[in-house]
């Protein structure tokens, strides 16, 4: 089970606060991961705008981990505290924790690659970067590799049909899209998971036809969109034990 990473005592921290909208959350009133997902986008972007770095490269995500201690409502306050978390010489892990007035609820860390605008391809961080960011990483390093397993020879779902309104200015599927996807799976589960994983194998681009399969295991769910044979996006549910802490606990934010 994936702990929950203190903030760093010496580095960029960035904190914003939202509150929970009858947009993000489900029928019963929590917070969906879908709304997460652009919760974590939209504080990473009021980070860059108040660091005033004009960022010499774009970034896309390869994977995100989400602990769950404890799910947002709908009319909650809840504040996002973000931080580089660990680097690579192409990539960095943004680990972002999620708040409500009596301590910690969740903890998401997403691995992105640094790439060219140009080009599309990796691009190294470079010393500005490190300047910003790299402090709070305290030398820790993250891989970009993926680990979920392939989907079953004939997995069990249907197609997944796209919208206009999933895309976004980089002419793909929206990162947080994916989660919908997840949701849609969730939905059908009598219980709800503490430990939520998704990998990015390819972006959903314009004429993608998705299909979206499971595979149900006690306390896990496996989850895959796909487009023929090709892997789009993996994600995996899980029901473990509660979070554990590693330094901030429960205190109001």
């Amino acid at each position: 089970m994936r702990t929950f990473l203190a903030r760093p005592p010496v580095g960029r921290v960035f904190t914003s606060r939202r509150h929970v909208r009858s947009t993000d959350v489900t029928p019963a009133g929590r917070l969906r991961f879908d709304a997460l997902a652009r919760f974590l986008q939209q504080v990473a972007e009021d980070d860059l705008v108040d660091a005033g770095w004009d960022e010499p490269y774009g970034w896309l995500i390869r994977k995100t981990a989400v602990t769950v201690r404890e799910f947002p409502r709908f009319g909650g306050r809840v504040w996002l505290h973000t931080f580089c978390s660990a680097t690579g010489p192409r990539w960095a892990e943004r680990t972002t924790t999620v708040s409500g007035p009596d301590g910690d609820l969740m903890q998401a860390s997403a691995v992105w690659a640094a790439v060219d605008r140009d080009t599309g391809r990796p691009a190294l961080l470079g010393p500005e970067f490190q300047r910003l960011y790299g402090v709070a990483a305290q030398g820790r390093s993250v891989s970009v590799r993926l680990s979920h397993p392939g989907p079953p020879a004939s997995p069990a779902g249907g197609a997944w049909p796209l919208r206009a309104s999933d895309f976004d200015t980089a002419g793909h599927v929206n990162n947080a899209v994916h989660w919908a996807a997840v949701e849609d799976v969730l939905a059908g589960l009598d219980w709800l998971p503490n430990g939520a994983e998704l990998e990015y194998h390819r972006p959903v681009l314009p004429g993608c036809d998705p299909y979206l399969a499971a595979r149900y295991e006690k306390d896990q769910v496996s989850v895959w969109l796909l487009d023929g044979p090709q892997r789009l996006a993996s994600a995996r549910l899980s029901r473990r034990d509660a979070a554990t802490y590693t330094g901030n606990g429960r205190r109001d934010p």
